[in-house]
């Protein structure tokens, strides 16, 4: 029997769209701050500022995002958002005071939660029912890649070529980001809006009920993630490691690009206890290990434990928040997912500093961490018992029903 297409023309298209989005955001949070600080003669605050405006912007835009884009043409949204993108892009190259970089910022936030989840949303419906899981997983992938990416590009922008340099490219990518989302048209079952059957404003409009279990346990596994991605240009300054942190990141997507494909396809052959558990295995092993570093080489197999760990966890409840909702609430589901995952790593950020500031990053890391992640295996452990008594007793019904 023939495998269903997963490598679509629409597929790539919101994957390179989502590339190019979350790209941007990760140049913007590596080289943002030092143009703020070493351009307009800011300090650490200013330059927290602005990163604390672009999440303002995303948390508070991420739930009306799902209920805008259940309720209108996808792609028509789609259109206009990456339009958005582009002016907001193209008005760094000019607006250079501290306030209308804040307010850039916080632009730049909403349109990023409403492009990301029509993007994750339309790559959800795109996908057949066999390879979700398997496809889901390398949507997700583009995310990695422009986290290590990303960083990367901005820092030898800045540090190279200057700011106009870093303005200009970002711009550059916001055409990419325009052109990948609607070079091609999606089918009209996809991108087509569900007609409303309820009147006025309801909570479900905006939060989806069914994909709240899987959403919570995947914000905990980011709010874990989240220490890394925040302290580790200071953890591995505390080693003398400073310069291999962009090898970490490295070893971390590569490893996450190799073992998808088997990740994939497992869950959605076997299901996801066979992806998910292993996971938290090799993430709470990952994070010990990370806690240990003294050497190169013990940095590079820590990210290579953690980005089997994530690799396997993060998609696989990305997958489970969209598979229980229904299809026409794709937009919803997947800005639930997303909203909890934008507040746990703003969490993580502020919780897990007090932390590091009292009891030092290796007991963050190989303690605290790995408790959280410990914890949200045996959540897990009890959801997923409790989903599939439901599922069986809701089987027996039909059966009933029938008879």
């Amino acid at each position: 029997m023939q495998r269903e297409k997963l490598w679509t023309r629409e597929f790539l298209g919101m994957g390179g769209s989502n590339l190019f989005l979350f790209m941007s955001q990760y140049i913007m949070v590596a080289a943002l701050p030092i143009f703020i600080m070493d351009t307009l003669g800011g300090g650490d605050r200013e330059a927290g500022m602005a990163m604390t405006a672009f999440q303002i912007g995303a948390v508070v835009c991420r739930p009306f995002a799902g209920k805008l884009i259940d309720a209108v043409n996808k792609q028509r949204l789609m259109f206009f958002a990456t339009i958005a993108f582009f002016l907001v892009m193209l008005a760094f190259n000019w607006l250079h005071s501290l306030q209308a970089i804040y307010g850039l910022r916080l632009l730049h936030g909403g349109i990023f939660a409403m492009a990301t989840t029509a993007a994750a949303a339309m790559a959800a419906l795109i996908l057949p029912a066999s390879r979700k899981g398997e496809g889901i997983g390398y949507f997700a992938m583009s995310t990695n890649l422009a986290m290590v990416i990303g960083p990367m590009v901005g820092l030898l922008l800045i540090g190279n070529l200057g700011s106009s340099a870093l303005f200009l490219f970002v711009t550059g990518l916001a055409v990419l980001t325009f052109w990948a989302a609607n070079a091609k048209r999606l089918p009209d079952d996809v991108v087509k809006p569900v007609p409303r059957t309820k009147q006025g404003f309801h909570i479900t409009d905006f939060v989806e009920p069914r994909s709240l279990a899987p959403a919570l346990l995947g914000g905990l596994v980011f709010f874990a993630y989240g220490g890394i991605l925040t302290f580790i240009p200071l953890y591995a300054k505390s080693l003398g490691l400073q310069a291999e942190t962009s090898l970490f990141f490295m070893v971390f997507a590569f490893v996450i690009i190799l073992t998808r494909p088997i990740i994939g396809r497992l869950f959605d052959i076997k299901g996801p206890n066979y992806t998910v558990y292993p996971g938290f295995v090799f993430f709470a092993v990952g994070m010990l290990m990370f806690s240990q570093v003294e050497s190169v080489m013990g940095l590079l197999r820590s990210a290579a434990v953690l980005g089997i760990g994530f690799g396997a966890l993060s998609p696989a409840f990305q997958t489970l928040a969209v598979q229980r909702a229904a299809a026409s609430r794709a937009g919803v589901a997947t800005a639930t997912y997303f909203w909890l995952l934008d507040i746990s790593v703003g969490l993580a950020a502020t919780l897990l500093s007090i932390v590091a500031a009292h009891f030092g990053y290796a007991f963050m890391y190989g303690t605290v961490s790995t408790v959280i992640i410990c914890l949200t295996a045996v959540c897990y452990f009890f959801w997923s018992r409790q989903a599939l008594a439901k599922g069986q007793k809701g089987q027996k019904g039909e059966k009933g029903q029938k008879m």
